[in-house]
């Protein structure tokens, strides 16, 4: 027969255990089925296989714009974020960094490497995260860069006048394509389907995944890889929140992100070539373009003003792009 101790004992326990199950609220500026859904679902799978505590997923839309996500989160509303970079510049310009045209490679080994050992991503961006109430779990790429427009290009000059829908909240994003001899225009993502269908834009980028996903390569006519960048996302954790964990806890989030992190940085490069082949299935009118060394070059000349206007921000800036440059040489050598 158990003891009166004994149940009393094993009552506190199951009431101990029971308080620190919790459920932690993620949102994301993506659906379930794209890479930041694929992130959140993985993450969400660890937590809930080695703990008692649950992850319930908000997917793009169901809690405001980017902008709503990153006040919740950093007001404890939510515990954890997931968000393109190229939103994230508005509110932590650093970010920006993700975005300059021209710095990332496009071999998928090469920049696989860089996000599982750059420094600027493990060492210097964490800090800067803490500044803005944030504490920074994962930065991971979706997939190269394309531009859909209606008609082709294969210079700035082509662009000139064409009017290119950019995601908000980014200002190199802006310097960019003003540079590129097009006139950028910051738009939601909720307004572009409307905006492409009614030709109030000329044109949008997006990572190939997305394109197809969405039906924007049957909005448009020309789908362009001009090699500029990649678009990249990062999940973080609201830092109080974070910081009020149990040490069992953090590490617990640390090694989801960890997990998930390594299941993105596959599956992306999946989605992105599944994207590309079902775009040449299934409409086979459209037109894919690759620009030559030669296309490209006036293009990388125009970039080079804005990663220098990037640095020119503030020292933090030029700090960070010193160091990723130097990241990226490690990347080029070793990621092979």
């Amino acid at each position: 027969m158990i003891s009166k101790f004994k149940i009393f004992v094993l009552a506190l326990t199951i009431c101990a255990t029971t308080l620190s199950a919790a459920t932690w609220k993620y949102a994301m500026g993506e659906g379930l089925n794209d890479p930041q859904g694929i992130y959140a679902t993985a993450f969400k799978e660890f937590i809930e296989e080695n703990s008692r505590h649950k992850i319930k997923i908000y997917p793009v839309g169901s809690l405001g714009e980017e902008t709503d996500m990153m006040e919740q989160t950093r007001a404890g509303l939510l515990q954890f974020l997931g968000q393109s970079t190229g939103y994230m510049g508005g509110t932590i310009p650093e970010m920006d960094l993700f975005t300059l045209p021209y710095i990332l490679p496009t071999n998928t080994q090469q920049l696989d490497y860089f996000f599982k050992h750059s420094k600027v991503i493990n060492e210097m961006l964490p800090s800067v995260f803490h500044q803005h109430g944030l504490e920074l779990l994962s930065i991971f790429p979706e997939g190269e860069m394309a531009i859909t427009t209606f008609e082709a290009f294969h210079s700035p000059n082509d662009l000139k006048g064409k009017k290119i829908r950019v995601m908000p909240g980014s200002p190199i994003l802006v310097e960019t394509y003003k540079a590129f001899g097009a006139s950028p225009v910051p738009m939601s993502w909720g307004d572009l389907i409307g905006a492409l269908k009614t030709n109030m834009i000329d044109g949008q980028e997006n990572p190939t995944v997305w394109i197809e996903a969405y039906d924007l390569d049957n909005l448009t006519n020309v789908l362009t890889y001009t090699g500029h960048g990649h678009f990249n996302a990062s999940a973080s954790a609201n830092k109080q929140f974070f910081d009020a964990l149990s040490s069992r806890d953090k590490k617990l989030i640390k090694a989801a992100a960890a997990y998930a992190h390594k299941v993105i940085l596959k599956e992306a490069q999946k989605l992105d070539a599944y994207g590309l082949g079902r775009i040449v299935r299934t409409n086979p009118s459209f037109k894919i373009v690759t620009l030559s060394k030669k296309e490209r070059a006036p293009f990388i000349k125009a970039a080079q003003k804005v990663q220098e206007s990037f640095a020119d921000k503030s020292d933090s800036n030029q700090d960070i792009l010193k160091q990723m440059r130097m990241d990226l040489k490690q990347a080029m050598k070793n990621g092979n």
